[in-house]
């Protein structure tokens, strides 16, 4: 068997493409740190190769057999962004002749990369991808983009570039899109709130089992990054003994839920205990040919089978996974009972409940070990995330497919069908 890909495309809907031999061989996280918190010291490029050079160690191959490295980062926020794919790569270990680019679909870019990467191999065009999303989203910038033309006496202007991102100014902000759905779908406050304490619970119960463990590599309070013929990278955490687990997951009630105000609209239900966190963190896999695996006796995390990518209403941005679901599972001719875990991001309580809603979830398949209400969402790390999370839980619970899907901002929906091996 050789890999191989087939495109598809609905123009009323998405398009995406299904996979014959392509595997994820192994992959790690850092922990996400909280909103200026322990990370928030350290670039976006430096958490990227320390998840990447853990994936790689993970994994048992040389990274002098990667090809190509595709890397999703959003928010630019390091002096070296522009090379922050290549600086990656290098300092990774990926051969000098190897390519590295950048991938951008905002909350989908994780996913996004993985299925350029599977794409990139059954071309013919790499038979090894380190894949790697990154953002520290507390360094996000304040920006002037007409500093360098010259402003009137007084009168400065700069933009948060971290508060820009939460708005969609095509359409409204990115949790009213939440509250929008809330109204769609006759969600309650309580309801929202349920949702919320729940991921918060599933993530305490995960942690306290050790289950995250196994993705997490933890960052230690400062280092160095050296890699020959390469000038030294230094980092510090704004802790001393830097971070080991997740920062954002906290306990809560629904009684402390409900006392939280809205934060997007009058009438909610969206408030910041049912919206994902912001974090920073990095999130590394590597995808291979059958061929590679084969020739090199690994025992893979599992297989892409199929990703798909789709447009919504940005109104409804929250929606997209539904759309995107429903169109792979299509292609591959199978129903959303076939799949045995869901990872869908939580950008908003609101909003994962109503694609769940929607394609009428079994909720004890859906974001069983908690998700980004708990453990945050540092853009374009979450989709790596999302499929790296995925794969370890099908493994612990002995089931074969998985999905990982999110919505996307603007109005977009991204899902991938992930088999266990």
């Amino acid at each position: 068997m050789k890999a191989s890909v087939q495109g598809f495309q609905d123009k009323k809907v998405g398009s995406g493409a299904l996979f014959t031999d392509i595997y994820l061989l192994e992959g790690k996280r850092t922990p996400f740190g909280k909103y200026v918190g322990s990370l928030s010291t350290v670039s976006p490029t430096d958490l990227g190769i320390l998840a990447s050079r853990a994936a790689i160690d993970a994994s048992g191959v040389p990274a002098s057999d990667i090809d190509q490295t595709i890397v999703a980062n959003i928010g630019q926020a390091s002096a070296d962004s522009f090379f922050l794919p290549r600086h990656i790569a290098l300092y990774s270990g990926a051969p000098l002749e190897s390519t590295a680019l950048m991938t951008q679909r905002i909350c989908g870019s994780g996913v996004e990369l993985l299925g350029q990467a599977a794409e990139q191999i059954a071309l013919g065009k790499a038979n090894l991808v380190l894949g790697c999303g990154t953002d520290a989203m507390s360094r996000f910038p304040l920006a002037s983009y007409s500093a360098r033309q010259g402003f009137p006496l007084g009168r400065p202007e700069f933009i948060d570039l971290l508060w820009e991102a939460l708005n969609d100014t095509a359409a409204v902000p990115m949790g009213c899109t939440a509250d929008n759905l809330a109204r769609e779908f006759s969600l309650t406050r309580e309801e929202v709130d349920a949702f919320a304490l729940r991921s918060q619970q599933r993530c305490a119960d995960a942690q306290a089992a050790g289950f995250f463990e196994h993705e997490i590599v933890p960052v230690a309070g400062k280092g160095v990054l050296e890699m020959e013929g390469l000038k030294p990278r230094q980092y510090r955490c704004s802790s001393r003994t830097g971070l080991a687990a997740d920062e954002h997951p906290r306990q809560t009630s629904m009684e402390e839920l409900a006392r939280l105000p809205f934060v997007f609209s009058k009438s909610g239900p969206t408030s910041a205990g049912s919206a994902s966190g912001i974090v920073d963190g990095a999130a590394a896999l590597l995808v291979a040919s059958g061929d590679y695996v084969r020739a090199n006796g690994l025992k893979p995390l599992g297989k892409i089978r199929g990703f798909a990518a789709t447009g919504v209403l940005p109104e409804i941005m929250g929606i997209g996974p539904v759309p995107a679901i429903r169109l792979l599972l299509a292609q591959m001719k199978l129903t959303t009972a076939d799949i045995d875990r869901y990872e869908i991001n939580e950008a908003f309580a609101a909003q994962c409940l109503a694609v769940a809603k929607a394609l009428n979830l079994d909720q004890d398949k859906l974001n069983i070990n908690g998700g980004a209400i708990a453990i945050g969402h540092p853009l374009g790390a979450t989709g790596v995330r999302l499929a790296l999370t995925c794969l370890q839980t099908l493994k612990r619970d002995q089931k074969q497919l998985g999905i990982a899907s999110a919505c996307i901002g603007g109005g977009q929906g991204i899902a991938m069908v992930v088999e266990a091996c």
